[in-house]
């Protein structure tokens, strides 16, 4: 089992309420650590961060190459190249199950006692956190069945493109959505869209890089996959990455702190 690392100030806030911390394709948690330290510094005093780890062994994002090249193994949360093997979509969701409760029961173990509030994911990370929201409402208000993690109170989704994954592998996949072995990059604008009534409405932000040549996929994903009325967006002037000057990562503390509030998260 991947055994993060914790930085000092971390091992002191053990009751915070939690977010699980999805990191992008082709990086893996260690690395999104270190992506995220401005960002976790301004709100160090609000939440702990728990890291999950992907499933899957991936080739590296471009972008990590230049920085991060040291740091592997890389890991993915699905196929993002027509390359890649094909999967089973029931071997797939359990994996990915299996890595989120890896890291909760981690954290539990290391004296984590918080309420677990929200996600916070990256590129395809934030496809995962999305999917998983969206699993967990449509398992609650269509199918009448509980969930296995604790209902989740927001999403902070860092440029993440539709359409959402389906992570119950006992059930159909919903119309709208794809099933677990899907190229995660593929052409999808043919997809059957999510009825009205049956989008995601727990609270999201979405975060989308003005630099960004898929930010149209980013804003799709708000436009037709969330309500409106509780979704909201950030957009900054950054790249397909992680921000990170400080004035950004001010900008997007203030966000999640307004989301988790009006959300009862904090």
């Amino acid at each position: 089992m991947f055994r993060p690392t914790y930085d000092s100030e971390e091992e002191a806030n053990y009751h915070l309420p939690r977010i699980l911390m999805f990191h992008g394709g082709g990086t893996n948690s260690r690395i999104f650590r270190a992506q995220t330290r401005v960002l976790r510094r301004l709100l160090r005093p609000y939440f702990r961060f728990v890291f999950v780890e992907a499933p899957y062994v991936s080739y590296p994002g471009s972008d990590v190459v230049k920085v991060f090249q040291d740091m592997g193994p890389f890991k993915g949360w699905l196929r993002w190249r027509e390359e890649d093997c094909y999967r089973d979509h029931v071997e797939a969701t359990q994996r990915i199950h299996d890595a989120i409760e890896a890291a909760m029961v981690e954290d539990d173990m290391r004296g984590g006692e918080g309420e677990w509030v929200g996600v916070l994911g990256f590129s395809q990370g934030a496809k995962l956190a999305a999917s998983l929201l969206y699993t967990q409402q449509y398992q609650a208000e269509v199918l009448g069945k509980p969930s296995q993690w604790p209902r989740f109170k927001f999403g902070i989704l860092l440029q993440g493109r539709a359409p959402f994954v389906w992570l119950d592998a006992e059930e159909e996949v919903p119309t709208g959505l794809v099933d677990a072995t899907a190229l995660s990059t593929a052409d999808y604008s043919n997809l059957a869209p999510i009825p009205q009534g049956r989008k995601l409405h727990i609270p999201t932000l979405h975060v989308h890089g003005l630099q960004d040549p898929n930010i149209q996929l980013h804003r799709a994903l708000l436009k037709n996959n969330c309500d409106g009325k509780t979704a909201r967006s950030l957009e900054l002037d950054v790249a397909h990455r992680v921000p990170i000057k400080s004035a950004d990562c001010t900008a997007l503390a203030q966000e999640v702190l307004a989301i988790a509030r009006k959300s009862n998260a904090i």
